[in-house]
């Protein structure tokens, strides 16, 4: 094989850490909602012998986020050894992250070094891949147990291979990504289906009788742990579903009937072309079995089929799947509920840009008229993810009528393949850095400097703070907050007390208070009104948007 070829696989994974690693540190926005910090939180009370069990003896709390220790479990030995902070609370999904390039490049460097290049560039530098890096939601990190889990079903099923250890290695996968994340459902049908056909060929008994009887023991101890813990063996289920009725005035059926047409047709294919997954789609399709013989190599014939039909149904589930069993509720179409589908679809498309620059002509020619048409009708930002490797395609397809196309660039030639990836990585990368050039919109690590340096322990007093920190406060202070502070929002500016010995502080972040994702829902002020608030004060510290203030009260002299 050419030694172009070969290396490709390695420096596309290089290019791939270096800037998902880039990113992850010059885009941290730190906590993002109220998921991170409660999966922060369980797993501090994991490190403090806290975490309770049991569900809330109440039964007022219902929190189905609560039941994902894999999400939690890993970042509290993060803690443990790198103590509380945003770094240690995000390193699980990076390394989540990071894991399915290195796999996809382990799965193919040998075998397939133009699907491995193709496939961990259309996913580590598909946007929101890089955007979930360093939040710690779990979706990148289901993503990974995902691909871990469909690659050991793929491999431990192969001649030669130790049936036993892969088919106990795949339930083990299967039940981490089940402690991670619900939607592992959706790979369900397919695992069946494999089953099916292997066990009506008679084949890899070994692997599956290991994989059933692991995983029928997994299963037997979780149903078991909770028929303990909660007397009922199916609470995770009645807690989904208790959820799915809370929210069901936003239902298909219930609340949201007119919208059901819709979201079951054109919304998700929109949503998909919007959110940067058309250029995946449009290569995978080129991956679907042709009447010709395919040109792959015969030891590779299998996995090709594998992805598509894997990635394939799992975009139907997606498509028209419901989050719910007793009631139809489509899940919703947010890009980090896309995970479970794109390992495979990324590997399918692989397999089909492998067959792209191998015949070129006219199926090169189709695939780059419709990514322009999908530029074209997306007119945003996201359009050169289409533009660029449309245009290129096209002049790839056109290549064969051109006189002085380079020989070295025709169909099948080595420098075309890593010419087509290198456009392909320059057009993937162009959103990701222009948000790594953007200002921070929280100020995230500017505000911890200023709590850790002046709000610490011994100081005392009531802090006041907007309506996005109220709730996550305690995280910066590691979950063990100053016994002498307590913290209020602004709006509490009537009722604190003021005294020598128990002062009050004004935190005013700007960069938090001009975030238009919080503008637009939580935050009703501006830092001028908050000041006005507070005529008598005193500027204590300043990191740059960060501001830390010594407020007075109307009978305080100010010092």
């Amino acid at each position: 094989m050419n030694r172009l070829l070969t290396r490709l696989p390695t420096w596309t994974l290089l290019l791939v850490v270096l800037l998902t690693v880039a990113y992850f540190l010059l885009t941290h926005e730190g906590l993002y909602a109220l998921d991170d910090y409660y999966y922060a939180r369980y797993a501090h009370q994991l490190l403090s012998g806290t975490f309770r069990l049991a569900p809330d003896p109440q039964h007022l709390l219902h929190d189905p986020l609560h039941e994902r220790p894999m999400i939690f479990g890993p970042v509290a030995v993060f803690f443990a050894l790198f103590g509380v902070n945003i770094i240690s609370a995000t390193l699980w999904p990076l390394l989540a992250t990071l894991g399915c390039a290195g796999l996809i490049w382990a799965l193919y460097r040998r075998r397939e070094p133009v699907v491995a290049a193709g496939a961990m560039l259309l996913l580590g530098l598909h946007y929101f891949t890089l955007n979930l890096s360093n939040y710690l939601y779990p979706d990148n990190i289901l993503m990974f147990w995902c691909l871990a889990g469909a690659a050991a079903l793929l491999r431990g099923r192969e001649p030669g291979r130790r049936a036993g250890r892969w088919g106990a290695g795949f339930a083990l996968l299967s039940f981490a990504a089940l402690l991670s994340k619900e939607t592992i459902a959706y790979y369900l049908p397919f695992y069946l289906g494999v089953l099916g056909l292997d066990a009506l060929r008679r084949r890899h008994g070994r692997f599956w009788a290991t994989a059933l009887g692991t995983g029928a023991v997994l299963l037997a101890g979780y149903l078991g742990f909770y028929q303990y813990f909660t007397d009922d063996a199916l609470y995770r289920i009645h807690l989904i579903e208790q959820t799915n009725e809370f929210l069901k005035d936003g239902n298909f059926l219930a609340g949201n009937r007119a919208a059901l047409l819709a979201r079951v047709t054109w919304q998700p294919l929109a949503f998909f072309v919007a959110s940067g997954l058309g250029l995946m789609l449009t290569l995978a399709a080129l991956a679907a079995p042709r009447p010709a013989p395919a040109e792959a190599p015969a030891p590779a014939a299998p996995d090709r089929p594998f992805w598509l039909v894997l990635s394939g149904l799992t975009l139907v589930f997606y498509w028209v799947g419901s989050t719910s069993l007793s009631q139809y509720n489509p899940i919703t179409l947010l890009p980090r509920m896309t995970t479970p589908l794109l390992p495979p679809l990324a590997l399918a498309a692989g397999f089909g840009l492998r067959r792209l620059v191998a015949r070129g002509g006219g199926a090169a020619l189709l695939a780059g008229l419709l990514l322009l048409l999908l530029a074209a009708w997306l007119r945003s930002a996201v359009a050169v993810v289409y533009v660029v490797p449309g245009l290129w395609l096209l002049v790839l397809g056109l290549s064969r009528w051109l006189p002085a196309w380079p020989r070295h660039l025709r169909p099948g030639e080595p420098l075309l393949v890593a010419a087509t990836v290198l456009i392909m990585a320059l057009a993937l990368a162009v959103r990701p850095v222009y948000f790594m050039r953007k200002p921070s919109v929280s100020a995230h690590f500017a505000q911890s400097r200023v709590m850790q340096q002046h709000l610490a322990a011994p100081t005392r007093g009531t802090v006041l703070v907007d309506d996005f920190l109220i709730d996550n406060y305690d995280f910066t202070h590691g979950f063990r907050v100053p016994p002498g502070l307590q913290y209020r929002r602004y709006f509490a500016r009537d009722s604190i007390r003021i005294a020598p010995d128990y002062p009050a502080w004004l935190l005013l972040n700007r960069a938090t208070l001009a975030n238009p994702e919080l503008t637009r829902t939580l935050i009703r002020y501006s830092p001028d009104s908050v000041l006005s608030w507070y005529p008598r004060r005193r500027l204590v510290a300043q990191d740059g948007p960060v501001e830390l203030y010594e407020v007075f009260g109307s009978n305080e002299a100010k010092r």
